[in-house]
């Protein structure tokens, strides 16, 4: 057990396990000023609800002190104060346990149950991206990153609609999303007549507009789902066309015929009908309305049409900032690379934007700026693009700066390398041989107490689907890495600037140069993973 990856999750179980079933009064801390004396605290009040005035028993203090598990991270004291028990882990030994295994601390804490599939469905991209909304963009960019990471923790995942117009294709790889492509539309003929035998009374003999085949009641199927599923009470009739039978035909190949080669485990599989595969449709606001219907046709028309489908609905998206007309998303990345170029040429002179070795940088800093945009705001909750700000380095929120920060740490170890091939410094010694205790700036605990040790939980966060919960809709975390890129860059940064790491080649001076190293390693691997889970590639130098 000693050599198990430690957990937040699995020491924060242990701490309130000790002091009684059911107990959760344990909080991981997180600032500066609080980690300078303790690492968890249970607070007075919270103490109060479980033992006589909040006084816990001396037999408890002890075991606290004494903790040990799978997981848990290794204490150091545990003891009274007046905000509570307070209580601080052997850092030496955690700093060692971390960083002699920094693979593992960028990896999930947890993988999914092996066949577990999810097909992703994201309707925006089967327009032109000219006509792509910025509230689509979003939903693309949500459903991209939700792929990437469902992917990391074992999920096999299918993504629907096959993209057939090529500019969406180009427009998608400039923006560094991974989606798949498709030649010829799904056969709809067989949904075709069965929707005929559904709708021969529908249309009276009345003549229909080309493309149209008639009007189908949805009321009765609404009231069968219930009030509490969540469909819009408005939903009477759906007007069933060509298109939409298309759209019905691809999303039922797509959850019939799996790639052999999505899943390991899943060719030959003994159960691999729809009710073993979640549906999510992932869309804007504004599209609700249209993808309820869909979902609602696709019960009435299907006999095997999947039991568990939920919506994934993203906010609205408010632009500040620009006079003009609306936006398409196309112009909102032109918009972005001009000022990523400017900015750029302010900072290190001339057009760069002309030379071909910035062009792949300026590409990926644009892109990391929508994303960053795009994604720092919870997918439910209204989303302010503000326009007008402009594009920096220096600015602490945005993708900009996590860029830059990962290009300094690769510039950082560029720099060791070759002072070492020099004969500056020596060759990086064995993990094992390594004094941890030399590791003491709290800049250095913040890296690993708030950004490398938690990592693991929030991968398995970020993945996570409540597909059990009642109703239609269902709420995704893609929030969640794009804010901890921006704090993790932050504590670098701050770190960085204050504490010289590659100092004068002095032989007394290597041993803490070395950990210093490998904690950065860490940070590095890390940050490389988050930018991996939205598709941006780390870079060396901006």
């Amino acid at each position: 057990m000693a050599t198990r990856r430690l957990g937040v999750r699995e020491t924060l179980g242990a701490l309130n396990a000790a002091l009684g079933p059911g107990s959760t009064v344990w909080i991981k801390e997180t600032r500066a000023r609080h980690l300078r004396s303790r690492d968890f605290l249970a607070p007075h009040r919270a103490l109060q609800a479980l033992f006589d005035d909040g006084q816990v028993p001396e037999h408890l203090l002890h075991v606290l002190a004494c903790l040990q598990g799978p997981g848990v991270a290794p204490v150091l004291r545990c003891a009274p104060t007046p905000a509570g028990l307070s209580l601080q882990l052997q850092r030496p030994a955690v700093f060692e346990r971390v960083l002699s295994a920094v693979a593992a601390y960028a990896t999930p804490a947890s993988s999914a149950l092996p066949g577990q599939r999810v097909l992703l469905h994201c309707p925006a991209l089967r327009s032109s991206p000219c006509a792509l909304r910025l509230s689509q963009l979003r939903t693309v960019l949500v459903a991209d990153h939700l792929a990437r990471a469902l992917r990391a923790h074992g999920v096999c995942v299918r993504l629907v609609p096959a993209v057939q117009d090529p500019h969406m294709l180009t427009f998608l790889q400039q923006l560094r999303v991974d989606w798949p492509a498709a030649s010829e539309r799904a056969s709809s003929h067989t949904l075709r007549s069965h929707a005929l035998e559904e709708l021969t009374s529908a249309h009276d003999g009345r003549t229909l507009s080309p493309g149209i085949l008639g009007r189908l009641c949805l009321k009765e199927l609404v009231e069968e789902q219930g009030r509490t599923a969540g469909y819009d009470p408005n939903l009477n009739n759906c007007l069933v066309t060509e298109d939409l039978l298309s759209v019905l035909a691809e999303l039922q190949e797509a959850l019939w015929h799996w790639p052999e080669d999505s899943h390991p485990g899943l060719a030959g599989a003994p159960d691999t009908g729809t009710d073993s595969c979640l549906v999510v449709h992932v869309v804007s606001c504004e599209e609700e309305f249209q993808q309820q219907k869909l979902d609602l046709l696709w019960r009435k028309l299907v006999d095997k049409a999947p039991l568990r489908q939920k919506h994934l609905i993203c906010g609205p998206v408010k632009v500040t900032g620009t006079p003009g007309p609306l936006m398409t998303a196309p112009e909102y990345y032109k918009f972005r690379h001009a000022q990523v170029c400017k900015a750029s040429a302010l900072k290190h002179g001339g057009d760069l934007a002309q030379d071909p070795g910035w062009t792949e940088i300026f590409g990926v800093l644009s892109v990391a700026t929508i994303k960053f945009e795009m994604l720092s705001t919870a997918p439910q909750n209204q989303l302010f693009l503000a326009l007008a700000d402009n594009i920096s380095t220096k600015g602490t929120k945005s993708g900009t700066f996590v860029m830059y920060n990962c290009a300094r740490l690769a510039t950082l170890f560029e720099s060791y390398k070759c002072s070492m091939e020099q004969g500056l410094y020596p060759t990086f010694p064995p993990v094992s041989s390594l004094d941890f205790s030399l590791l003491h700036d709290e800049g250095e605990w913040l890296l690993l107490f708030n950004n490398i040790l938690p990592f693991p939980d929030l991968l398995s966060q970020t993945a996570m689907l409540d597909c059990t919960a009642p109703g239609l809709h269902i709420t995704a975390r893609t929030e969640m890495m794009c804010k901890f890129l921006v704090q993790l860059s932050m504590d670098f940064s701050s770190y960085y600037n204050r504490v010289h790491i590659l100092g004068e080649p002095r032989p007394h001076r290597f041993g803490q140069m070395f950990v210093r190293l490998q904690l950065l390693r860490a940070v590095r691997e890390v940050l490389h993973t988050g930018l991996a889970m939205l598709g941006l590639p780390p870079l060396s130098h901006i």
